[in-house]
């Protein structure tokens, strides 16, 4: 079955983190694609730019809404997302522990309903 891993952090301000921080998290990150590649479970993984360059767009009131950052104020945004094939949530949260992002952020754990897979809209089934 498929989860969704999604990473939430408070956004540092720009200067905020040291270079050596920068590059231990970049390496722990590298080291734990590299674990959930090794496992065969990594179906994909995005790292999202700060919030800042966000936009939303809405059609709520029936005209399109275009606006610049996150709709919603929080104290901690969506930083990344890791998208796991695993048998059971479980599993799934045993993952989302190994995150680095859960050492500062936390890791939501959601499954997936449903995903395009070679063009066309599937339910996931468990893992391989």
């Amino acid at each position: 079955m498929r989860y969704a891993l999604l990473l939430h952090n408070r956004e540092p301000a720009p200067g905020e983190l040291p270079a050596e921080g920068i590059a231990d998290m970049e390496r722990l990150f590298a080291e734990y694609g590299d674990a959930l590649v090794s496992a065969g479970v990594l179906v994909a993984a995005e790292v999202l730019q700060f919030s800042d360059a966000t936009t939303t767009v809405t059609r709520r009131t029936g005209a399109t809404q275009v606006q610049d950052g996150p709709f919603a104020e929080t104290k901690e945004a969506l930083a990344g997302i890791f998208v796991v094939d695993v048998p059971d949530a479980d599993a799934a949260i045993a993952w989302a522990e190994k995150c680095p992002g859960a050492s500062y952020g936390s890791v939501e754990v959601r499954p997936v309903a449903t995903s395009i897979v070679d063009g066309a809209w599937t339910a996931p089934g468990p893992a391989e």
